[in-house]
């Protein structure tokens, strides 16, 4: 029982340190936990919600200290959540060049110029076709999941964080090829239980054309506090096992 999703109070909207998320992973019986925090981008994407590329040693050495601390008790590994925003991939691989990774999720958090997942532009959903917006968002994932630059994709159908519910499955089946040739995995995202849609990212439905294709999944939380550590693990497992599902986690950025 791993949770490989999780953040720091660098990325600006979160709260506790990684001791505090290691010793609450430790109080829920977890085998160990990958801390994943925003990847630092270019000055102008996105920057109040992540960490700066000056941060990023620091967040280095605070995930060393947890591990150093828990040491022989709790299994500490560290990876980071990328973006993938069209133009910036020479920006994230040279960051994900400064150091040896445990493992890279690859995330859509924008369409265009619009943070589709923040609550306080949700109100754009309503000016918004469903069916075109869950087009341009796979075409996004496929194109992170040929990128080669992530071993995962982050909260796969995230658009229905608001209860906007994707209107046809075979929106996400180009997606679904594409992580399936390039061996990746899909993450499996307890935070939508948290959200409006109240339910897991992805969808059972989706899990389900995952398995058909061999695409494993790996367990995260998308801890923004510590009490959100494991949130719904036990359910999620149960859950991914009726499906047939294959859970791994990820160490030097391979999947076991």
């Amino acid at each position: 029982m791993f949770d490989s999703h999780m953040h720091t109070p660098l990325c600006k909207h979160a709260s506790g340190s990684p001791m505090e998320y290691a010793q609450a992973a430790l109080d829920r019986g977890l085998t160990g936990i990958v801390f994943t925090d925003h990847i630092p981008m270019p000055e102008w994407y996105d920057a109040p919600w992540r960490m700066h590329l000056s941060e990023l040693d620091r967040y280095i050495a605070w995930v060393q200290e947890a591990q150093e601390a828990f040491k022989g008790q709790l299994d500490i590994r560290l990876g980071l959540e990328g973006d993938y925003h069209p133009g910036t991939e020479r920006f994230v691989e040279k960051v994900l060049n400064r150091h040896p990774w445990d493992y890279v999720i690859g995330s859509i958090h924008y369409l265009g110029a619009w943070g589709f997942d923040n609550p306080e532009f949700a109100s754009e959903y309503e000016a918004r076709d469903l069916t075109e917006l869950y087009q341009q968002y796979y075409r996004l994932t496929t194109q992170a999941a040929q990128s080669g630059l992530f071993d995962s994709i982050g909260h796969l159908d995230l658009p229905k964080k608001f209860g906007h519910l994707q209107p046809e499955l075979s929106l996400a089946f180009e997606t679904l090829d594409a992580v399936s040739k390039a061996g990746m995995a899909l993450d499996y995202n307890t935070a939508g239980y948290r959200k409006p849609v109240q339910e897991a990212y992805p969808s059972h439905s989706l899990v389900a054309e995952a398995v058909k294709r061999d695409i494993p999944f790996v367990l995260g939380s998308d801890a923004h506090k510590p009490e959100e550590v494991g949130h719904r693990f036990e359910e999620a497992r149960a859950d991914l096992e009726r499906l047939g599902a294959k859970v791994v986690v990820f160490e030097g950025r391979k999947a076991f």
